[in-house]
């Protein structure tokens, strides 16, 4: 089941590590989760090319950042990891509308119930080449009573589900899995990134009022909508960060590395933010003496890549008709939204409320994930740690008596299965 709440979080101990598999960075994230909620307990954090546009192009070079992210955030932690939650995304995801039914014969609804009318839902037919990655809850319908985002504990004869059904091209999932598999880890559960990102950074208010997500990463831009406490829409934009690094690269004649220098430290979304006298030095190519320029031609260069992702976001808002009820505004997420003027531009496109979105509800060393860029491995934990307490909870509800320690145990064991039946039985 796949829902987003730390209202669920558990209560028992467990170690839980995110892997935000990125077009230019690979981030692990250790958390441990209590009572208390979920502390940092280390972070991994390194260039990766092995990716194009969230699609492994290279195993060998994704592998390779895989193993010294996962290394350096468990020397930092002091623990061994051996399983991780791993977060995809790309232009492969699909998202569809999707109904489940069940009957629960007038008694209280469990979360097996939820487990039996969610497993409803993924029962359509999809291509071949395809898979189903969640079932994302939209509403539930007990009887005739609508509009319910949490039947446990109703008493009803029918449950019925609306759900967002998120696709994936096996191909790529397929790799993403091999990829950890040769680090020698295993896969706890696969996870779509925006919806990582989104459960770090979104209040309960803003799902509730309505709110969009925009995860600007360095091969694609996510989408996501939230409407009524629950997801409405996703999408990805085939345009990120790295189409704005050639941009500037063309533009300014000067090697790819260098303009991707230039945009973190100079890059401005908005030109009439810019002083006229402000000068940058730009490298040459190939030999070629480096020159100065007016900052402002940098951004001339960067601001109508900027605008034309944004004005995509804003036309595949308006197709949805939920225009008007995001009415919370929008939150920018990944490490391209940090470049200045980003808010701004963003709020002139959208029309409406714009902010940053920074990781919240940890401890610990806090400090080394609080930025847009951390915010899909800090949902990974968040996630995890959801998981292995619903797993936990329906472990208890078929036996009772068991210590909700060896629950955890056998949930996360159980989770670790699946995932590797699931993948297989693709192939």
């Amino acid at each position: 089941m796949e829902r987003m709440d730390m209202r669920n979080t558990p209560a028992q101990g467990g170690i839980v590590v995110g892997l935000d598999l990125g077009t230019t960075k690979v981030s692990a994230v250790v958390g441990e989760v209590d009572a208390d909620g979920i502390t940092i307990l280390g972070v991994g954090n390194v260039p990766c090319r092995g990716l194009r546009k969230g699609v492994v192009s290279n195993i060998d070079q994704t592998v390779r950042s895989i193993r010294e992210a996962v290394d350096a955030a468990q020397t930092m932690a002091g623990v061994e990891i051996d399983t991780v939650y791993v977060g995809v995304a790309g232009s492969h995801i699909r998202c569809q509308v999707s109904d489940g039914v069940c009957a629960i014969s007038g008694r209280e609804v469990t979360h097996t119930d939820l487990e039996r009318v969610l497993e409803g839902a993924r029962a359509i037919p999809v291509d071949a080449d395809r898979m189903i990655l969640h079932a994302l809850p939209r509403e539930y319908v007990v009887d005739n009573q609508d509009g319910i985002h949490d039947p446990i504990g109703m008493s009803g004869v029918r449950l019925q589900v609306r759900v967002n059904l998120v696709t994936a091209a096996t191909s790529c999932i397929q790799n993403v899995v091999r990829c950890v598999e040769r680090c020698e880890l295993d896969v706890a559960d696969i996870v779509l990134e925006p919806l990582a990102s989104a459960d770090a950074v979104l209040s309960e208010d803003e799902k509730e009022i309505g709110v969009a997500v925009i995860d600007i990463g360095g091969g694609t831009t996510d989408l996501l909508l939230f409407a009524d406490g629950g997801i409405a829409h996703t999408s990805v934009i085939p345009a990120g960060g790295n189409n704005i690094t050639l941009d500037v690269a063309a533009g300014l004649r000067t090697p790819v590395a260098e303009a991707e220098r230039l945009k973190r430290n100079y890059g401005c979304a908005l030109g009439r933010m810019i002083a006229d006298e402000e000068e940058i030095e730009v490298p040459g190519v190939g030999g070629h003496s480096p020159r100065r320029v007016a900052r402002r031609l940098l951004s001339d260069i960067i601001e109508p890549r900027v605008e034309e992702i944004f004005g995509e976001a804003r036309r595949r808002i308006e197709e949805t008709g939920m225009l008007e009820q995001v009415s919370s505004g929008c939150v920018l997420t990944g490490g391209a939204a940090l470049m200045e003027g980003m808010v701004e531009c963003a709020q002139e496109i959208l029309g409406m409320p714009v902010r940053l979105g920074f990781p919240v509800g940890v401890k610990g060393i806090f400090q080394l994930v609080q930025g847009p860029q951390y915010a899909t491995g800090v949902g990974l934990v968040r996630y995890g740690a959801i998981q292995l307490g619903e797993q936990a909870q329906k472990r208890q509800e078929r036996h009772g008596s068991e210590p909700a320690k060896q629950a955890m145990e056998a949930a996360a064991g159980a989770k670790g299965t699946r995932i590797w039946e699931w993948v297989r039985a693709a192939f």
